[in-house]
């Protein structure tokens, strides 16, 4: 009676450590299957110049089996607001972050301390203006290229010269390094064409009744440095409120490419916003894997689209990434 009762004690321990042993394997398995979670802060995130740049993060997702959260931003960000939203991030489970920085000493410092907690990865421009000191890896088209490349189009379709044609410039963000190489490419490309450039308009363009662009002299040409700001001058145009000046622009989304469709736009360049997206992720990705490892900054090319060659299958693919 006395070994029964031994034996069922040695038996109901053995079945006991058993238990621990198969909660802790499956603890262990649960914890090994738990996505990584990378959290995405742009401006105006629901915006659709950003579908090519989520379908190349959400591929990249796919690919590299993570977890990609986008936070819902609905209007410009200030410098505390975006520090406060990866702040927040941070503490909701976020392995690593994707930032459009808010330009600014002040957000350069905040991401400098904030990229020793977590990875950090910049993407569109430089938190810093000269687009080189903060350190942080940054995912971005060549922005000065791109300002360059605009203004050699408008050349060409002018013969190379501009003696006697009057311009103005239009960004959303002037202080940004995106803008400040943008426009740094298109003037250096017109040095010594004769192009007179009259003004340069940055901001909202819809909601400061001064920025308007149909209060301001009227010039031939207008240069947009970004998608929004095409799309604005491209709503003014089809109004007749540029007294009939001719809209050439960087964009990336689908309006942007039914302005060239339509004929208000004569020339677009496409930043490749898809592969913007895949690098950002992939480098996220490759900073958790390696966290001593110093991750590279990438430059991510672009496209020139003219309306006669719009539909060509290389544009046809470029298009429906903006379409996703």
């Amino acid at each position: 009676m006395k070994n029964n009762k031994k034996v069922f004690i040695l038996t109901e321990i053995a079945l006991g450590i058993m238990v621990i042993i198969l909660a802790f394997i499956m603890i262990r398995e649960k914890n090994g299957r738990d996505l990584k979670r990378i959290s995405v802060i742009v401006q105006h995130s629901d915006d659709s110049q950003w579908s090519a740049f989520k379908y190349g993060l959400k591929m990249a997702a796919q690919d590299e089996g993570v977890e990609v959260f986008i936070v819902n931003t609905e209007k410009i960000l200030t410098v505390d607001e975006e520090i406060d939203l990866i702040k927040d991030e941070i503490e909701n489970g976020a392995d690593a972050v994707i930032i459009q920085p808010v330009p600014g000493i002040d957000a350069e410092k905040s991401l400098k301390k904030i990229k020793n907690k977590v990875p950090v990865i910049l993407v569109e421009c430089a938190a810093s203006e000269d687009g080189e000191s903060s350190g942080i890896p940054t995912v971005k088209p060549d922005n000065y290229a791109m300002g360059q490349a605009l203004a050699e189009e408008l050349l060409i379709d002018y013969n190379g010269s501009l003696k006697g044609k009057t311009l103005g410039i239009v960004t959303e963000n002037p202080d940004s390094e995106a803008a400040v190489s943008r426009r740094r490419g298109v003037e250096d490309a017109l040095k010594d064409t004769g192009a007179d450039i009259l003004w340069f308009v940055s901001g909202s363009l819809r909601e400061t009744e001064e920025n308007t662009l149909d209060k301001q002299t009227k010039v031939d040409i207008v240069i947009a440095l970004d998608n929004n700001s095409l799309t604005v001058a491209g709503e003014y145009s089809v109004h007749n409120d540029l007294h009939g000046a001719l809209v050439y622009g960087i964009g990336n989304s689908t309006e942007a490419i039914y302005y060239l469709d339509t004929g208000i736009t004569q020339c677009l360049i496409v930043p490749d916003e898809f592969n913007v997206g895949y690098q950002s992720l992939k480098a996220a990705v490759e900073s958790l894997g390696h966290p001593f490892y110093r991750i590279e900054s990438e430059t991510i090319s672009y496209f020139v689209i003219h309306r006669e060659e719009l539909f060509s299958p290389q544009n046809q693919e470029i298009i429906f990434t903006m379409s996703q």
